[in-house]
């Protein structure tokens, strides 16, 4: 449950971002968003990667 506790940090931590570039067209914003959506998808094709491996070895 730690990865998924990553996974909801990090979508907590980029919320401010979210609104400062969708409320405010913050420009800046919008690049720490899309460093951050970048990062999620990074962990989650690691937690998939987990959990097939964890998968196939109870097999």
């Amino acid at each position: 449950m730690a990865r998924f506790d990553e996974v909801k940090n990090l979508v907590m931590s980029l919320e401010g971002d979210f609104e400062k570039f969708y409320d405010k067209n913050n420009q800046a914003a919008g690049t720490r968003v899309r460093k951050g959506m970048q990062e999620l998808k990074t962990l989650a094709q690691a937690i998939r990667a987990e959990v097939q491996d964890a998968k196939n070895k109870d097999a």
